[in-house]
C-alpha cells in the first residue's frame, strides 16, 4: 500500500550507507527490551503514528519494528493459501497453494530475499536444485507489503487469479517465518533516502532510471517535469510516498484479500446450477468465512458480503421469483448456511455500533430485493396456510407476548399473523440477531465463569438462587446461537460455558415439565389412543429444535464435544452447519475419538463436557414437535437427525455415557405431550424412528425392559394412530395423510425408518417370547404400509431359519403373523409384489409346520384369491417336495389332501372359470370330490366360462380318460364359439378340430350331436371343409367297446347322408359367399390368392354329386358379374374354362 510519509527526517546518528543485517536473540537468551517493545508495537501501532508522535526515531528501532511487523504464524498463511481443513479431502488439502509453496520451500526454491521497511522480495525458481545447468530457469518475482503483522497485498509475477494467494507466495512468507536472520532486513527506503545528499541522490536516480529504462523512463520524465513546475499538484503535497513504509494509519489494517476473485469464483460457482463440485467449493468458502472468523480476521464479514452479493445476483432467483417455483435443495441449503453465517457475524460479541449499524444498512438492504430468499423455503399464502388443530400451551423456552420479550432469531411466536406484512427472508434473522446484545450482567457471570460453582466451596450446598445462577433461560435456537456466534469468534471458553448453563436450563426444565405432567396427566390421558396420541391435543411445539435453520442441537454439541476431542483430533470437528456429504472415491478420515473432560467447576463428578453433549442431543431429538409444512423444511428434520446420530455413533459409550442415555430414557417416557416418547403428543408430531433405534441399541445390553419400552412407544405413527380398522388402513393411510395440509411428503422415508426400528426389535427379542409377542403386537398396529409388513416379515424369517445354527420357534412365528396380516392388507388391493408375497407365505408356513398350512387353506378366503388358492397355494402345498420337507405320514399326506379337495371344490365355486382345472386336478384322487368338481363345471358352463376355458377342461378330461364327459364339455364350448367367413386363423380352429375329432371317435350318434352346432356357429368355408373331410375318414381315436359300433366305426361316412350331408351343404354356401364377399374387394395382388381359395372350393365341391354343376354356374356368375376385372377373368378362364 502507498502512503504519503514526511519528508523530514533526522537521523543524523546513522551513518550514511551503513545497514548491518539484524539478528533475532538467540532463544537462550532473554530477550531484549527493545525487542519486547518493538513486538508489541509493530503488531499494533502503524508505523505512521510512531512518526507523527516521535519526529526522530533512531534507526536501530526502526529496524526491530520492521523486523517484529512481519507476521510470525505460519498458520495464517495457510488460512489465505488453502481451503478449510474440515471441508478439504487430504488430497485438495496437499495440493493447496500451501502444501506446494511448502514443497518449494524444502527443495530451496526461495532465493534474493530482501526486506525493505514493510516490504519483502524475493525470486522462487521451482527445481532450482535440481535443474541442469542447460535447462532456463523459470523464476518468479514476489513482492510482499505487510504492517502490523498482516499481509496487507502480494504480487507475483505467475499472474495466477485465485481467491489463494499463489504457492510462490506461501514459499516467500514461510521462508520470512521460519528463517528471520536469514533475510536482510533495512529500514524504510525513505529514511535511507534522508541520508543522502544532493549528488547520491543524483546519482541514484540515475542509477535506477539507467537499470530499468525501459520501464521506468516515461513515468521518471513525468514526475520530474511535475516536480519543475511550482504549481503543479505534487508540489502541493508535502512529503512523497513511500511503499516500503508501511500501511496509511487511516486505512483498515486487515489481510490481503482478492475481493474480484472472491465474486468471479461465487459466480462462476452459481452459473454451474446445483451439481455437487460447486456446492462444495461455495461450502468450502463459507467454511473460509467461520475460519476467518475464528481468527478474529475482519475479511471474514467483508468476504461474505462479496458471496452475498452475488448470490442475490444470481439470475435463477429471478426466475424461479417469477414462475413461483422453489429453489433447488442445494441451492436453498446454500442460502441457508449464508444467513446462518450472517448470525455468527452479526453477534459478534465486541462489534462496535459502526461495524454493527453498517451490517444493519447491508442487511436491510438486502431484504428489500424483491428476489430476496424467504426465511420460510415453504411459504404459502396465508390462506393456505394450516390452522392450529386446538389450543398451544405455552412452551418453555418462549417468552411472554409484550412489546419488552427479549428479541428470538425468528418470527414471534407470540404476534397475530398479519397476512399483509411482508415474509421474512433469509437475513431478517440476522436483523434480529443486531437486537441481542451482550451486557445482560448474569450473561456477562456465566460465559466468563463466575457462577455459584467458582464461589461455593466444596461440600456447600447450593439454594435455589445458586442453581439459577448456573441456568440460561432464553429462547433455546437463540441462546444457541450465542453458543455458536462464540465459537465461530474464537471464544472457545466462553462459548463451552454458555453451552454449560443452555443444556442444564434444558435438564431444569424437563424436570419442571415432567412435575406439569403429573398433575394433570389423569385429565389428558382421556382422550388419548392406546399408544398415548392424543384426539383434542392441547399442546403442540411447532418450533423444532431439530431441522431448524440454525441447528441448535447440533451447536449445542459440537461446541460441547470439540473439548472433550484427544489432542490429535483437534481442529477436525469443523461446524454443525457446513454440508456433510462424503465424496465418492475418497477414503473418509477416521472417526473422532473423544475423552471425558470435568466441567469446570462443577461439583458433579460425572458432569463432563462429552455427558453434556450427549445429554443435549438427547434432549433435542427427544423434543415432540410438529412436522414442519412443505417437503425442504421436512427433509432438513431428516438430515440433522442423521448426522447427529452419526456423531452420537462415533462416540464409544461408556458406563457414564449410558448412564445418561438411561436416564434420559426414562424421563422421556414420563414427560407427557413436551417428549415425544411421551403421552397426550400432537397428532401431528414427527416421528423418531431412528433416534428410538439408536437409543434402543445403546442401553439394550444394560436396561433390557427400558430398551423394549423406549422401541415400543417409538413405532407409532402418530398422524395415522386414528386408524381404527386395522384391516382397511392400506387404503386409508395414504388417503389420510394427503388429505392433510401440510403433505408429508417424507412418509415413505418415515415408514422405512419405522419398519428398520420394528425388524431391529423384533430381532433383539427372538429368545424372550413376551417381548417378542408385544412387540409383534405393536408392529401389527403401528405398520401402515403392506410393503413395509412384508419386509419385517422377511427379516423376522431371515434370522429365525438360519441356514446354519438353531431356529427361533417363536420367531418363526411372528414371521407367520406378519405374513397372514400382509396377506389380508393385500387381498383387494393392488401390489406389484402380490405374487411374491403369496409364494412367501407358503415357505413361510411351511417351515412353521403341519398346522399353519392347513391353517392358510382352512381360511383362504380371508388371505387369497381363488385362483392363487387353487394355484400356488394349494399347487405348492401338496408338492412332493412340501410331503418330504415335513416329513408327513399317510393319515397326515391324507389330512392335508382333505383340506385341498375342500379349498379346491370351495374356490371351483366361488371362481369356476378361473378354478375349474386346478380343482379337478386336485380331486382326482378322490372320485366324489372330483365328480363334485365336474358338476360345478357343467353348471357353471352357461354362465362365465369362456369356449377356451370349456375346452381347455374338456382335453384335461379326455387326457384323464373321460371321453364322454369331455365331450359334453366340448358340446357345451361349441356352443360358445362363433367364427365368420374370414377367420381362417381364429385360436378356436384347433380346439374345434379336437372337438370334431373326439366326437368321431365315440362315434356317429355323438358326432352328430356336434356337427350341427359347427355349422351353427362356424361360417368360414376353409375351416368347414377341413371338418368334412377329416369326418369322412376312418374314425380315430379310442374305438367303442362294443365290436358291432366297432364295425360300423371302421367305415367311412357318406357325404349324402346324415351328419354329414348338413356340413357339405354349409361349407359349399360358404364357399360361395365368401367368393362373392372377396370379389367386392379384390385387388391385383391378390389375384393369385383368390384362384389357389377357388381351386379348394372346386375340390369341395366335387364331393357333392352335383357339385361340378354347381361349381360351374358359379364360375359362370364371377364371369358375368365381374367381367370388368379383365386380368382376373383371364385367370380364372385359364384355371377352370
Amino acid at each position: 500500500m502507498e502512503g504519503h510519509r514526511s519528508g523530514k527526517r533526522h537521523c543524523s546518528h546513522r551513518s550514511r550507507g551503513h545497514h548491518k543485517e539484524r539478528r533475532e536473540p538467540t532463544r537462550r537468551s532473554p530477550a531484549s527490551l527493545l525487542d519486547i517493545a518493538a513486538r508489541f508495537v509493530a503488531k499494533s501501532l502503524p508505523f505512521q503514528r510512531i512518526e507523527e508522535r516521535f519526529p526522530r526515531i533512531p534507526e536501530p528501532v526502526q529496524e526491530r519494528l520492521v523486523f517484529w511487523a512481519f507476521p510470525r504464524d505460519e498458520r495464517d498463511i495457510r488460512m489465505y493459501s488453502s481451503p478449510c481443513g474440515s471441508t478439504a479431502n487430504a488430497l485438495e488439502y496437499q495440493n493447496s497453494p500451501f502444501c506446494q509453496g511448502l514443497r518449494l520451500l524444502e527443495q530451496g526454491a526461495v532465493t534474493s530475499v530482501l526486506q525493505v521497511g514493510f516490504h519483502l522480495s524475493g525470486e522462487v525458481i521451482p527445481g532450482r536444485s535440481t535443474q541442469t545447468t542447460t535447462e532456463p530457469e523459470a523464476k518468479f518475482k514476489v513482492s510482499v507489503s505487510f504492517d502490523r503483522c498482516k499481509i496487507i497485498s502480494v504480487t507475483c509475477s505467475c499472474n495466477s487469479r485465485d481467491i489463494f494467494w499463489c504457492q510462490h507466495v506461501v514459499a516467500l512468507a514461510v521462508y520470512r517465518i521460519r528463517n528471520p536472520d536469514k533475510v536482510p532486513v533495512r529500514v524504510p527506503i525513505s529514511e535511507t533516502l534522508l541520508q543522502m545528499n544532493r549528488e547520491q541522490l543524483q546519482k541514484f536516480v540515475q542509477y535506477l532510471i539507467s537499470s530499468h529504462h525501459t520501464e521506468v523512463l516515461p513515468t521518471a520524465q513525468r514526475l520530474s517535469d511535475e516536480i519543475l513546475r511550482k504549481s503543479s499538484a505534487i508540489n502541493q503535497i508535502p512529503g512523497a510516498p513511500d511503499p516500503t513504509a508501511g500501511q496509511d494509519a487511516e486505512e483498515e489494517n486487515s489481510w490481503h484479500l482478492d475481493e474480484a476473485q472472491v465474486q468471479d469464483q461465487v459466480k462462476a460457482y452459481l452459473e454451474q446450477g446445483g451439481y455437487y463440485s460447486a456446492s462444495k467449493h461455495l461450502t468450502q468458502m463459507f467454511a473460509k468465512v467461520r475460519e476467518m472468523l475464528r481468527a478474529q480476521d475482519s475479511n471474514g464479514s467483508r468476504m461474505l458480503a462479496l458471496m452475498t452479493e452475488q448470490f442475490l445476483a444470481d439470475p435463477r432467483l429471478l426466475l424461479w421469483h417469477s414462475q413461483g417455483t422453489p429453489m433447488t435443495d442445494k441451492c436453498r441449503q446454500l442460502w441457508d448456511q449464508l444467513g446462518a453465517l450472517w448470525v455468527c457475524v452479526v453477534l459478534n460479541p465486541v462489534a462496535g455500533s459502526a461495524e454493527r449499524t453498517s451490517w444493519k444498512q447491508m442487511l436491510t438492504k438486502w431484504t428489500r430485493i424483491d428476489v430476496c430468499p424467504l426465511e420460510d423455503p415453504d411459504h404459502k399464502p396465508s390462506s393456505r396456510r394450516r390452522q392450529v388443530s386446538g389450543p398451544v400451551d405455552e412452551d418453555s423456552e418462549s417468552a411472554p407476548s409484550c412489546s419488552s420479550r427479549p428479541p428470538i432469531l425468528g418470527p414471534d411466536p407470540t404476534s397475530a399473523n398479519n397476512s399483509r406484512r411482508k415474509p421474512r427472508t433469509v437475513f431478517h434473522k440476522a436483523l434480529d440477531a443486531l437486537q441481542m446484545n451482550w451486557q445482560d450482567p448474569h450473561l456477562k457471570r456465566l460465559i466468563r465463569g463466575r457462577t455459584a460453582d467458582y464461589y461455593l466451596k466444596k461440600g456447600e450446598r447450593t439454594s435455589d438462587d445458586d442453581v439459577e445462577s448456573l441456568l440460561w433461560h432464553e429462547h433455546v435456537p437463540t441462546a444457541c446461537a450465542r453458543v455458536d456466534a462464540l465459537r465461530s469468534h474464537g471464544y472457545h471458553s466462553e462459548a463451552l460455558r454458555l453451552a454449560v448453563s443452555i443444556v442444564r436450563t434444558m435438564k431444569r426444565n424437563q424436570q419442571l415439565a415432567i412435575a406439569h405432567w403429573r398433575k394433570q396427566s389423569h385429565k389428558i390421558l382421556k382422550n388419548c389412543t392406546k399408544s398415548g396420541v392424543a384426539r383434542r391435543p392441547g399442546y403442540a411445539s411447532w418450533e423444532g429444535w431439530i431441522g431448524h435453520p440454525m441447528d441448535p442441537i447440533g451447536a449445542l454439541f459440537e461446541t460441547l464435544a470439540e473439548s472433550s476431542l484427544v489432542p490429535e483430533d483437534r481442529g477436525r470437528m469443523g461446524f454443525h452447519l457446513d454440508d456433510p456429504t462424503q465424496e465418492d472415491g475418497v477414503v473418509p478420515p477416521h472417526p473422532l475419538r473423544y475423552r471425558h473432560v470435568r466441567v469446570s467447576g462443577s461439583k458433579d463428578r460425572d458432569e463432563t463436557y462429552l455427558s453434556l453433549a450427549v445429554e443435549a442431543s438427547v434432549l433435542g431429538m427427544g423434543q415432540q414437535s410438529i412436522m414442519p409444512a412443505g417437503l425442504y423444511s421436512q427433509e432438513k428434520v431428516i438430515r440433522q437427525e442423521e448426522r447427529l446420530i452419526q456423531r452420537l455413533g462415533e462416540i464409544q459409550l461408556d458406563s457414564t455415557l449410558i448412564s445418561v442415555l438411561c436416564r434420559q430414557a426414562e424421563l422421556l417416557l414420563e414427560m407427557g405431550p413436551s417428549s415425544s416418547l411421551g403421552c397426550g403428543i400432537h397428532p401431528e408430531s414427527s416421528p423418531v424412528h431412528a433416534f428410538a433405534k439408536f437409543l434402543f441399541l445403546a442401553i439394550l445390553p444394560h436396561e433390557t425392559d427400558l430398551a423394549f419400552r423406549v422401541g415400543r412407544k417409538a413405532l407409532r405413527l402418530p398422524i395415522l394412530d386414528d386408524n381404527k380398522d386395522p384391516e382397511e388402513k392400506e387404503r386409508n393411510a395414504a388417503a389420510l395423510v394427503m388429505s392433510r395440509f401440510p403433505r408429508w411428503f417424507t412418509l415413505g422415508h418415515i415408514e422405512n425408518q419405522q419398519c428398520s426400528l420394528a425388524s431391529t426389535l423384533i430381532i433383539a427379542a427372538k429368545d424372550n417370547l413376551n417381548q417378542l409377542t408385544s412387540i409383534m403386537e405393536a408392529a401389527q398396529r403401528h405398520v401402515h404400509s403392506s410393503s413395509h409388513l412384508f419386509k419385517l416379515a422377511q427379516d423376522a424369517f431371515r434370522y429365525a431359519v438360519p441356514s446354519d445354527g438353531p431356529r427361533h420357534p417363536g420367531l418363526l412365528n411372528v414371521s407367520f403373523q406378519l405374513g397372514l396380516q400382509v396377506m389380508r392388507l393385500t387381498k383387494t388391493t393392488m401390489n406389484w409384489r402380490r405374487r411374491e408375497m403369496v409364494r412367501w407365505l407358503v415357505t413361510c408356513a411351511t417351515e412353521v409346520g403341519l398346522d399353519a398350512l392347513l391353517s392358510i387353506m382352512s381360511m383362504w378366503n380371508q388371505l387369497f384369491t381363488p385362483t392363487e388358492a387353487t394355484g400356488p397355494v394349494a399347487t405348492s402345498v401338496m408338492s412332493h417336495s412340501t410331503v418330504m420337507r415335513l416329513g408327513l405320514d399317510y393319515r397326515k399326506q391324507e389330512e392335508l389332501s382333505n383340506c385341498a379337495r375342500t379349498l379346491a371344490l370351495q374356490c371351483a365355486h366361488e371362481d369356476p372359470p378361473n378354478c375349474a382345472l386346478n380343482a379337478l386336478t386336485l380331486c382326482e384322487t378322490d372320485p366324489i370330490a372330483f365328480e363334485t368338481a365336474y358338476q360345478i363345471v357343467t353348471d357353471a358352463a352357461a354362465n362365465g366360462m369362456t369356449s377356451s376355458q370349456l375346452f381347455t377342461i374338456a382335453r384335461y378330461m379326455e387326457h384323464r380318460g373321460y371321453p364322454h364327459r369331455a365331450h359334453k364339455l366340448a358340446l357345451l364350448a361349441m356352443k360358445n364359439v362363433s367364427l365368420s367367413y374370414n377367420q381362417d386363423t381364429h385360436p378356436a380352429i384347433t380346439d374345434i378340430h379336437w372337438a370334431c375329432a373326439l366326437s368321431h371317435s365315440l362315434g356317429k350318434t355323438e358326432l352328430s350331436g356336434l356337427l350341427p352346432l359347427v355349422v351353427q356357429n362356424v361360417k368360414c368355408a376353409t375351416v368347414l371343409s377341413d371338418i368334412l373331410r377329416r369326418c369322412s375318414m376312418t374314425a380315430p381315436g379310442m374305438p367303442s367297446h362294443d365290436s358291432k359300433s366297432r364295425s360300423k366305426s371302421g367305415r367311412p361316412l357318406s357325404y349324402e347322408r346324415s351328419p354329414l350331408r348338413q356340413l357339405l351343404e354349409s361349407a359349399l354356401a360358404a364357399f360361395v359367399t365368401t367368393t362373392h364377399s372377396r370379389l367386392t374387394s379384390i385387388s391385383p395382388r391378390h389375384y393369385a390368392e383368390f384362384i389357389d381359395f377357388l381351386t379348394k372350393a372346386r375340390e369341395t365341391f366335387m364331393l357333392a354329386s352335383d357339385g361340378h354343376i354347381q361349381f360351374s354356374q358359379l364360375i359362370d356368375n364371377i364371369k358375368s358379374a365381374y367381367k370388368g376385372k379383365k386380368k382376373l377373368i383371364t385367370l380364372v378362364k385359364e384355371r377352370f374354362g
